[in-house]
């Protein structure tokens, strides 16, 4: 018999609260609820990222939808005394608005949510992502259950053809016509590869996903399996996320133990089973091929293409590759029809996306909004402004191998086509806000380092490009550049935008070179005035080669 609760309590445990303490917090809870004798009305629910990942550890009551943000063990017994006994919400908890002064008692009342249209992210945040039953109970695989009893393999691709669905991962494919390709390409063997590898730094939302929901995931794999023709699926994921891991894990156990894992998927003859393999870290293993290779037990190095992924990829077998929030939206629409996922967001990139929030930013956290929304939208409504009252300087939108935008861009839609005229791109999905105490010529060090530490150095255009471009900025931040340096910088990133083998050398030069495009006096001042104009280069200290 299903027992009812006057109250639930959700609190995120998310890797970014689990770090701040959510653990101890929900044990705290449930020893003082069942010692104030509520345990028969109020159930303790470990759920997934709310998002207000600078707030955490953060925790809701329902029914009510009241949000404490920053809970620490200690004010666990006065939220069961005050709340939950007496009735009486914790003022000293709740969310405050940063522009408002008074304190926002319920959830959907925070402006963080507002403009937000959760998709991908229904579930997190709002169920317990280890219960199976829970996921069901909100409809989940009952996109599945339709495709396998329902529709034809070419009728689920041509949904998902309707919806304009295209990879969340950074390249932004047709995921309909990537399938297509999978399910045409010959050979009696295909495989499913949810690319969980997440390298992009600044980019945390397949891991919050697959924290939060990871059902979500595993059937999103299991319809494009049918489509395509594969009866068996891997999630590859880095070794370093540990609570995804074990979370997918458990999911992919449940799935198995209720029949939707397995051979004869509701009584079909579809069979598809998943298994996970983890990665050593390697940022060029989110290229696909690059990530086939390391699965395979070699070094993660790209290949030549063609022959693409879909006609030869793991052992040799059709592969198709998609992105752990590309997989999560096709359910929904399987559920709610191609017409309903391409009518929202723009119309040449239906939808939403997620970002992860991060810099210079009020709230920094995990959001879900509609394709075409402002990045004005995004800073200044959802999240919260610049602290300390400082001006915006510039974004970065698709992690560090994506354009930094200064604030003349902040009214541009962001959608896979509408930044690209302006250097830039969605990417991962993360974004990185900075104020004005940054120096862009810093900065675009931090990039050229990150990119030489992590090319692979198979081909010598990525191999030898990236530290020449790290050597060029660290002459030019020691007052040591010249105007020809820019000069180079430039031809340098003319030959590595085509030379290069794989995505990742070919997009070495996109910050840098947005950097120069859009703030190039702050590059004169470091050449010709030998001085940096926010003061954290050390100009006259020597060109340190990394």
């Amino acid at each position: 018999m299903m027992q009812f609760y006057r109250s639930h309590i959700l609190v995120c445990s998310g890797s970014n609260c689990s770090l701040r303490g959510s653990r101890a917090v929900r044990e705290a809870l449930v020893r003082e609820v069942a010692a104030a004798g509520l345990a028969g009305e109020v159930k303790v629910v470990e759920t997934g990222c709310f998002g207000l990942c600078e707030q955490g550890p953060t925790m809701i009551v329902y029914p009510e939808g009241v949000l404490y943000c920053k809970v620490t063990e200690a004010d666990v017994s006065e939220i069961v005394r005050t709340h939950l006994l007496k009735g009486r919400r914790v003022e000293r908890l709740l969310y405050q608005e940063p522009t408002v002064p008074k304190a926002i008692q319920l959830a959907p009342e925070v402006d963080y949510f507002k403009k937000q249209q959760r998709i991908v992210l229904k579930n997190c945040g709002t169920i317990d992502p280890e219960s199976i039953d829970e996921y069901i109970a909100n409809n989940g695989y009952e996109a599945l259950g339709r495709a396998v009893t329902g529709m034809s393999p070419d009728q689920v691709i041509e949904e998902i053809k309707g919806s304009k669905l295209r990879g969340r991962g950074g390249a932004g494919f047709p995921t309909g016509l990537k399938w297509s390709s999978g399910r045409k390409a010959p050979g009696e063997t295909k495989y499913i590869i949810c690319n969980a590898d997440e390298g992009e730094p600044g980019t945390s939302k397949d891991r919050l996903i697959l924290e939060g929901d990871p059902h979500a995931v595993l059937e999103g794999m299991a319809i494009a399996g049918y489509a395509v023709g594969a009866c068996q699926g891997f999630v590859y994921i880095r070794g370093e996320y540990v609570l995804a891991i074990e979370r997918l894990q458990k999911a992919i156990d449940a799935a198995r133990e209720y029949g939707l894992l397995g051979s004869g998927i509701f009584g079909s003859e579809f069979s598809f089973d998943i298994e996970i393999r983890t990665g050593a870290g390697a940022y060029v293993c989110g290229e696909e091929t690059a990530l086939i290779e390391s699965m395979e037990g070699n070094r993660g190095e790209p290949r030549i293409k063609p022959p693409y992924p879909t006609d030869s990829g793991l052992w040799g077998c059709p592969t198709v590759v998609n992105n752990v929030e590309t997989l999560a939206n096709v359910p929904p629409i399987i559920l709610n029809g191609a017409a309903w996922f391409a009518a929202i967001g723009s119309s040449n990139s239906p939808g939403t996306k997620v970002f992860t929030l991060s810099g210079d930013i009020v709230n920094k956290g995990l959001i879900e909004v509609p394709m075409g929304i402002t990045l004005r939208e995004i800073v200044y409504e959802i999240g919260g402004g610049i602290p300390g009252g400082r001006t915006f300087k510039m974004a970065q939108t698709g992690g560090t191998s994506g354009g930094c935008l200064p604030g003349t861009v902040l009214d541009v839609p962001l959608d896979a086509d509408s930044l690209i005229p302006h250097g830039s791109g969605l990417g991962s999905g993360a974004l990185l806000v900075m104020d004005d105490t940054h120096c862009v010529v810093d900065m675009a060090i931090a990039f050229a380092r990150f990119f030489a530490h992590e090319s692979c150095g198979k081909c010598t255009p990525c191999r030898e490009g990236t530290p020449r471009f790290l050597e060029i900025l660290q002459k030019i931040a020691a007052g040591q550049g010249r105007q020809e340096d820019l000069a180079l910088l430039e031809e340098l990133a003319r030959v590595m935008l085509k030379a290069p083998l794989c995505p990742l050398g070919q997009t070495v030069p996109v910050p840098i070179m947005t950097t120069i495009r859009h703030f190039r006096a702050e590059y004169d001042a470091h050449i010709n005035q030998k001085t940096c104009p926010t003061g954290v280069c050390q100009i006259g200290a020597p060109a340190v080669a990394d």
